[in-house]
């Protein structure tokens, strides 16, 4: 069976951020969403946190608005929207009815999502919030660590009704460039394995670059989806958005390898 290819959903916190700095307005997420968008990435990612300090509660439904008026849902544009499934996330997701809900388990003032969840210790919450986000029509992401023994995890995340896991590559990325690399990729090989048998699709997403991507999708059984935003904005500063989409789209290209007979 032919593998599909990886989709790119550009997260815009880091513009958000920037235009949060002064008074003026710019750089828009909006508009940033739009140019990533012509320039071919599949998706959009937010994570509006309490205190908006980047991501505010009208970027995202301005961005939803800008994605249905301008059509980009029929052409398959997916939009995300992470956080922790508290009240003012739910109510956010409520009302704009994305294609997926990525639910991490950060705290208010973390500086990003750099856990995965315990979902033993969090089974009832997760139980019931799923339900609620599949009940409106999104699809659910769960924020997973990549670990040694992963089949529990990966069977408990899908017994409590998740479509997908996003893989923390925080790990990963750290260790790229050490003697380490080669024992921390296996350990996201296991976990997407587990993930697999399970039943559940694999999205990955935290400080991954075009260095870094390749040996990731190569590796994997299957990748469905990555979510960058602060590697991707660093590249847009030097590239220009346009060439940073497809910068990133030809580092997920997967290329099987040729058997000994070809």
């Amino acid at each position: 069976m032919k593998r599909q290819a990886t989709k790119l959903s550009v997260n815009l916190n880091k513009v958000a951020l920037l235009r949060n700095q002064r008074h003026v307005g710019y750089p828009d997420p909006v508009e940033a969403g739009r140019t990533i968008l012509k320039a071919g990435a599949h998706g959009l990612t937010v994570h509006p946190r309490p205190d908006e300090r980047h991501i505010r509660r009208s970027d995202v439904f301005n961005l939803a608005e800008m994605i249905r008026q301008e059509g980009w849902a029929k052409q398959g544009v997916e939009f995300n929207i992470e956080g922790n499934p508290f009240d003012d996330y739910l109510a956010i997701v409520d009302r704009v009815r994305p294609e997926q809900a990525t639910l991490v388990p950060d705290s208010p003032d973390a500086a990003t999502s750099d856990n995965g969840w315990d979902v033993f210790a969090e089974e009832a919450r997760l139980r019931q919030v799923i339900a609620t986000l599949k009940g409106i029509g999104c699809r659910v992401s769960l924020f997973m660590n990549a670990t040694d023994d992963p089949e529990p995890a990966m069977h408990k995340a899908a017994s409590l009704g998740a479509d997908r896991v996003e893989l923390y590559t925080g790990p990963y990325a750290d260790a790229y460039d050490t003697e380490g690399r080669d024992a921390e990729l296996r350990r996201y090989v296991r976990t997407a394995e587990a993930a697999v048998k399970a039943g559940l699709l694999i999205n990955a997403g935290h400080d991954l670059t075009t260095r870094n991507l390749p040996a990731l999708v190569h590796a994997l059984p299957r990748l469905d989806e990555v979510s960058i935003g602060h590697a991707f904005t660093a590249d847009a500063l030097w590239l220009g958005f346009d060439a940073t989409v497809k910068a990133y789209l030809e580092a997920l290209r997967f290329e099987p390898a040729k058997s000994a007979a070809a």
